[in-house]
Formats: structure tokens, C-alpha cells, sequence
């Protein structure tokens, strides 16, 4: 007998799948990270300008070193920060998204509707994600799945703009606290929030779902009992009690 649990995951992936190609995307399933990272360089042509989105899940498939090692020239802003790259410098590799031929990011949520929601601190990610690329290809993995858009929306704030805070030692409020608090901080990373419904018009857009958990939320549990929220999250990992 197969597992409930297997049962339950595998139903909650084909009702994504037949979402996004109802809503105009083309939508595939890789099993595995290894699998995804593969299909990802057949779509992309050697000769391609391809940008990347900060993105741990595209570090932990290895995208970035799969596609140089190949040839083609990738804007990857995270790469030039990292090799000493001035604030300026890395701007213009952030801009240079806009106009690549293929743009490969993740998301930070997806529902089962076959919604994608992200927030941005600077905003070219999800703009790139809607429109100036020949291509876009978005890639998550299952634990980003989500019911609706209001649990998508709870994950984007208090999962990922919490961790992706934590991860570039911001100075916001949910850096200390892990939820999000709606701060006025200069480092505020909530400034700009996308819900991608459909397919935008004249995007080439693919959504990969890989059947790992991949990204800065491995599980995520939230539980709700009178004015009390729980929050469980496991990576490294955190476990927080919040009023």
C-alpha cells in the first residue's frame, strides 16, 4: 500500500500542476533537484544571457556553476557582491535581468491554484519575473506549495522575508523576532509584493516543481489557538513562540 502521506503529497502537486497550465503556464515535475537542473539547461540555449534571482533553492541545484561551466554568460548580482563588486556594480547586474534572455528564479510561494506570490526588498526580481525576459523560468521546490493566497502570502511574509533578512544581517524587526511586524525599517525587505495569477501576456514562462524541499523553509508548520501563533521551522534551525 502506498504511503498517505506520499498519496496526499503526490495529489497536492498534480492539482498545482493542472492550475498553472489552466492559468497559462507551462508546468513540469522533476523528482529530484538533479532532474530539474537538467531540464532547466535544455530550455536554455547556449548562447543565452541568462539572469538569476536570489535564489538559495538555484545555489542548492547548482545552477549558477552548471550554466558558466557550459558558457553562457550569467548576470548573477549574488556572485558579483561576493567577488567584491561595488553597490553600483551590483545594480547593474541586477538590470541586466530585465533584458536577459532567460531569467531563472525561484518563488517564494506558490497555491495550489496555480498563484505565485513573492516580496521583494528592491523590486527587480519580480519584475523581471512579469515582464522584459524572452524567458522565464521559475523553480520550487513542494514545501513552497501552499492552500491559498492568503496562506501564500503568510509564508512569503513570515517565512522567507524573515530568513532572507536573517541571511543578509538586516536590521529589521523580524531578523530578532522571525514574523513580520510591518517595520518602517531602512532595511525593510517587504517593499514590493507580486501576485502572478495567469501567465503575464507575451512571457514564456515555465514553472518547475521538484519533488524535494529546496529553499530557506525546509517544513513549516503555523498553528493558530486563540491570539497565540506557532511557529516551527527546521533548517538549521529555529523554533520560535510568538504572541
Amino acid at each position: 500500500m502506498k504511503d498517505p502521506r506520499e498519496w496526499h503529497a503526490g495529489l497536492k502537486v498534480e492539482n498545482t500542476l493542472k492550475a498553472l497550465r489552466r492559468n497559462g503556464f507551462d508546468a513540469h515535475y522533476a523528482s529530484t533537484k538533479e532532474e530539474a537542473a537538467s531540464l532547466i539547461l535544455e530550455m536554455v540555449p547556449r548562447d543565452a544571457l541568462v539572469g538569476l534571482g536570489g535564489s538559495i533553492t538555484l545555489r542548492e541545484m547548482d545552477i549558477p556553476r552548471l550554466l558558466a561551466e557550459r558558457g553562457n554568460e550569467v548576470a548573477d548580482h549574488w556572485a558579483a557582491r561576493q567577488e567584491g563588486a561595488s553597490p553600483i556594480e551590483v545594480l547593474e547586474v541586477r538590470r541586466r535581468h530585465i533584458n536577459s534572455d532567460v531569467f531563472i528564479t525561484s518563488t517564494n510561494a506558490l497555491t495550489e491554484r496555480g498563484e505565485l506570490v513573492n516580496i521583494d526588498g528592491g523590486g527587480q526580481r519580480v519584475a523581471a519575473m512579469i515582464f522584459g525576459p524572452r524567458k522565464v523560468i521559475v523553480v520550487a521546490g513542494v514545501n513552497k506549495i501552499t492552500g491559498d493566497l492568503e496562506e501564500d502570502l503568510w509564508r512569503a511574509r513570515n517565512v522567507a522575508s524573515p530568513m532572507n533578512a536573517k541571511r543578509l544581517n538586516l536590521r529589521t524587526p523580524c531578523a530578532t523576532t522571525g514574523v513580520c511586524s510591518d517595520c518602517s525599517s531602512e532595511d525593510r525587505i517587504c517593499n514590493a509584493t507580486t501576485i502572478i495569477q495567469r501567465r503575464p501576456r507575451n512571457v514564456d514562462a515555465t514553472v518547475i516543481i521538484v519533488g524535494e524541499n529546496l529553499g530557506l523553509c525546509r517544513i513549516c508548520l503555523r498553528v493558530n489557538k486563540g491570539d497565540l501563533g506557532v511557529i516551527f521551522w527546521v533548517k538549521e534551525w529555529i523554533i520560535q513562540v510568538v504572541r
